[in-house]
């Protein structure tokens, strides 16, 4: 009934003449609480789309949090065909499908090097499961960047996690913080700022860029940054609506996401790297708001919990869940990031 009730919001919002709504991609975007990527370059991409694909169709664009979807619900909106390009929030939607989360397990994905060779090894298998499973072809995938720690209490490292409430937004994150001794708490991006302030949660993980748009470092004083993934992201096209394109609007198509996820990736490294600086008060400061947190030094025994995480912790923990709902889940990943990771 909350999905029903959600449709039919989206569908009150995009109402617009039939001619009008026949002329145009309805595309259900990132949320507006997430920060500058989705202000930056996936708004003016979208806004601008026929200028910026070649085609002559246009894209009736709006946020999810604008329009009263869940994020979590990406999945079956796309399938639904109530809109024809859906961003795709890879650690929301995998409770719906657990391999959408096969490249950014904790400990795999934790820099954007290594993000970006995963994702290549991945993305046929991605596209093939997205058609067959939920009627969607994919048009791209990028990370938000490496997901790392903010806490309104003292720590000097991951072991000061124990026994501190964290928020997090997958169950392989989960899995970790219960190894460190921590109390996962999942919280929806929008709805953490608050529950830091009032004390629901202690720490919180999420982007740098992010958490400083959405006021973290308001209600929070250590900011650690140690990556544990990197918030992978896709756009994906219902499946029909792709299928009746003609083949030269298709490979248009295809192009200018690909021009997108380019440079969506290096405009993430850039934010990430000056939101580091900006949360903890360094100069150059240009993309976010300066803020004063206690800077975290990562030792190496830090990284060394995480690396180890994906063989005793996040991998054999996912891989269960997910052979439950495809059979192949594990062995798929085993052949396509096992070699990179050296997992057989």
């Amino acid at each position: 009934m909350k999905l029903k009730t959600a449709f039919l919001a989206a569908a009150l919002v995009l109402a617009l003449p039939v001619q009008a709504q026949n002329a145009k991609l309805r595309v259900a975007g990132n949320l507006v609480a997430t920060g500058l990527i989705q202000q930056n370059k996936e708004q003016p991409f979208f806004e601008n789309f026929a200028k910026n694909t070649g085609l002559p169709i246009d894209a009736d664009y709006k946020p999810m949090d604008v329009l009263g979807v869940k994020d979590s619900d990406g999945l079956r909106v796309l399938k639904s065909g109530l809109f024809d390009i859906v961003t795709l929030r890879l650690a929301q939607v995998s409770r719906d499908e657990p391999f959408f989360l096969g490249p950014d397990i904790v400990g795999l994905s934790t820099d954007y090097d290594t993000a970006h060779k995963v994702v290549e090894a991945y993305r046929d298998a991605f596209d093939k499961r997205l058609q067959e499973r939920h009627g969607g072809k994919l048009l791209g995938l990028y990370p938000f960047g490496p997901q790392v720690v903010f806490c309104k209490v003292a720590i000097t490292g991951l072991a000061d996690l124990k026994g501190k409430k964290v928020r997090v937004y997958d169950q392989s994150l989960a899995k970790f913080i219960e190894k460190l001794g921590g109390i996962p708490v999942t919280i929806p991006f929008g709805e953490t700022q608050q529950a830091l302030e009032r004390g629901v949660t202690d720490c919180a993980i999420t982007g740098p860029s992010s958490a400083n748009s959405a006021g973290w470092p308001e209600v929070t004083t250590h900011f650690m940054p140690i990556g544990f993934q990197i918030a992978l992201n896709g756009y994906a096209m219902n499946l029909a609506k792709w299928n009746a394109l003609p083949a030269d609007q298709k490979a248009k198509m295809t192009e200018a996401f690909k021009k997108l996820e380019n440079e969506t990736w290096a405009y993430s490294r850039e934010l990430f790297d000056d939101a580091s600086r900006c949360n903890v008060g360094k100069e150059p400061c240009k993309t976010v708001k300066k803020f004063s947190m206690k800077d975290v030094p990562v030792k190496t025994a830090d990284q060394q919990m995480i690396r180890d995480a994906l063989t005793t912790v996040s991998f054999p923990t996912w891989s269960e869940l997910c052979d439950k709902s495809y059979d192949k889940c594990s062995a798929v990943w085993k052949q396509t990031i096992g070699p990179l990771v050296g997992i057989k």
